[in-house]
């Protein structure tokens, strides 16, 4: 599922580029989260191309993986097309033509809107809109540890062309589906704390996902509650999509790399957030999930404040 920073980088870039006078396609391989679907150009998304040669560079967006451009859209990176990387992920391997990847960004929407300003456009309230909502729900709201003075210095900028911080907030937080809270109450019911009171989790079982119907859309956030109980340093939710499929999402608040931690398991992310798919025998793992996370913070834990 695209989150904030992706598809507000992606309308915004987008936007600009038609300010130029050039011809875009937006693309997404996943519809576009209801929550996002004030964002202009939001109905614009495409899931697949049915003539990429009718183009001549494509453009990847907080992508840290060609995996992540899903089965219709990956095949593009092998259409003859030239291809440019912009993301934030450490992990991002450099699968394009052109890579440029700044782990010290708190967003992409940050590399975005430097990068509007070095191609001359005219910021406008729409392309701020997006990019207002690219860093502000990367950075949780500008409460995680990445966010910076610079960041605050561009986020007030976009608030001088218009945009305004407490409609965007309403519109992204605050419009949450009965099913969403179902399933948070189904999660926290799960919650469980390791002996060291340092690694929590929460599991929705397959019951649970069949039952309610769940979307990434309606888990959206719900690992942080586990990482915000006292005490704890890593947050992990299991997701038992089915018997033979997992999904994992880790959270850490200070000092723990769980992006190394989701690398273990074939996935990656931020040192942060991050996360994985696992894919055939679920049998045991949340047990050497938890192992592993709890090892990491007493690795770690010399470190943490």
């Amino acid at each position: 599922m695209p989150d904030g920073d992706c598809l507000g980088s992606v309308l915004a870039l987008g936007l600009a580029l038609e300010k130029m006078g050039k011809k875009i396609s937006l693309l997404s391989a996943d519809p576009v989260p209801s929550i996002y679907h004030f964002l202009p150009g939001s109905d614009r998304f495409m899931s697949q191309v049915e003539a990429p040669d009718r183009y001549d560079l494509l453009v990847t967006l907080d992508v840290s993986s060609p995996e992540r451009m899903g089965e219709t859209l990956s095949p593009l990176l092998t259409a003859g097309l030239i291809t440019l990387n912009i993301d934030h992920h450490a992990s991002t391997p450099p699968f394009a033509n052109y890579n440029y990847v700044d782990a010290n960004a708190a967003a992409v929407g940050e590399i975005i809107f430097d990068l509007i300003g070095l191609m001359g456009v005219q910021m406008d309230r729409n392309i701020a809109t997006c990019l207002y909502v690219a860093i502000m729900t990367d950075t949780g709201c500008f409460r995680y540890e990445h966010t910076t003075a610079a960041t605050h210095l561009r986020a007030a900028k976009l608030i001088e062309y218009g945009v305004s911080p407490a409609q965007i907030s309403t519109a992204v937080y605050e419009q949450k589906s009965i099913t969403s809270l179902k399933v948070l109450a189904a999660a926290l019911d799960t919650l469980q704390v390791s002996n060291c009171g340092r690694v929590a989790w929460m599991t929705l079982t397959p019951a649970v996902e069949q039952t309610l119907n769940v979307s990434d859309e309606d888990v959206d956030g719900i690992i942080n509650y586990a990482r915000a109980v006292q005490g704890v340093e890593v947050a992990v939710l299991f997701r038992y999509v089915s018997p033979d499929k997992c999904k994992i999402g880790f959270r850490s608040k200070t000092c723990v790399d769980v992006a190394a931690l989701a690398q273990e398991f074939g996935g990656g992310g931020h040192p942060r957030a991050s996360g994985c798919v696992i894919n055939g025998d679920c049998a045991n793992l949340a047990d050497r999930v938890i192992d592993k996370a709890v090892e990491a913070v007493r690795e770690s834990d010399g470190r943490c404040s």
